[in-house]
């Protein structure tokens, strides 16, 4: 059995999450999804959502086996308890695959690094990003 991991903040589940993780279930037989925590999101603004929701609404997508919520100070614990053949990683998120196989080597960790493949909006007013939905929720609400 393949074991693939997909990670990231989730927050506000859009289609692009869905492409994601859907994508992601094609690299093997299981899929774990982690659920950022708001201390582990450096690179964009804090979640709107807390942890649990993000990891519950994830949790209820057809493509996800299990979804886990990831360790608060080090994100590579999760991916330790899981153990992984496969990382799948959102086509647009900032990590470098080169720098996560190394730390995954690091920890005696032997596991594939993937990129998934981008979605394209299938419609002009399709969202597919959290930060677009924002934006358009305050220029409407704001």
């Amino acid at each position: 059995m393949t074991r693939v991991v997909a990670q990231g903040t989730f927050d506000l589940l859009h289609p692009g999450h869905v492409h994601y993780l859907t994508d992601a279930a094609t690299y093997g037989d299981e899929l774990h999804a982690i659920v950022a925590r708001p201390s582990n999101v450096t690179h964009k603004p804090k979640p709107i959502l807390d942890a649990r929701q993000r990891r519950d609404m994830i949790a209820a997508l057809d493509a996800v086996d299990e979804a886990h919520l990831g360790d608060p100070e080090d994100v590579f614990v999760p991916i330790e308890r899981i153990d992984p053949d496969v990382i799948v990683l959102g086509f647009d998120q900032h990590h470098d695959e080169a720098t996560i196989e190394a730390a995954l080597a690091d920890r005696g960790l032997d596991c594939r690094v993937e990129r998934a493949s981008g979605r394209d909006p299938r419609y002009d007013a399709e969202l597919l990003s959290t930060g677009d939905i924002v934006d358009r929720v305050l220029s409407r609400r704001g």
